[in-house]
């Protein structure tokens, strides 16, 4: 007798959503972890897009700012039933725009997003963060007014 092998679901949704932060999450600031099943045979695919990124790293250093991103982390996990999902980790200023598709690498980042993954985001329940004061203090500043002066 065999196992049948474990299903897991895709429930995302198609709006921004944001959860209520924790207490050791500072004010201003939201902390993000979404995440998508990619696209099936679309893992080359995938890492050619990070790997665009990668090559272009300068260009998406110059889009936090915008965007009041502190950091950005992007995972790729295969769950047991052959599913493979990408996760994306950030802390972010609340007043930060999106991708602006209007910047090349923003454009390229969205494009590539449509041919790997499925439509929308799962967003994850933040319930805790940690970081030594001065970086918070810095992730914070960095947050609040997309600069570091």
């Amino acid at each position: 007798m065999t196992e049948p092998t474990p299903y897991t679901p895709f429930r995302p949704s198609y709006e921004q959503h944001r959860w209520p932060m924790p207490a050791t999450v500072p004010e201003g600031l939201s902390l993000e972890l979404s995440r998508a099943r990619l696209l099936p045979g679309s893992e080359q695919a995938h890492d050619e897009w990070m790997q665009m990124l990668t090559d272009r790293y300068d260009e998406c250093l110059d889009t936090l700012p915008a965007e009041r991103a502190c950091f950005e982390a992007t995972f790729r996990h295969t769950e047991a039933d052959g599913s493979v999902w990408m996760y994306h980790l950030q802390l972010v200023g609340l007043e930060g725009g999106g991708l602006d598709v209007s910047n090349p690498v923003d454009a390229e980042h969205e494009a590539r997003a449509r041919q790997v993954k499925e439509r929308g985001w799962e967003e994850l329940k933040p319930v805790f963060m940690l970081a030594p004061q001065h970086i918070m203090d810095a992730m914070t500043h960095w947050g609040r007014t997309g600069s570091k002066d």
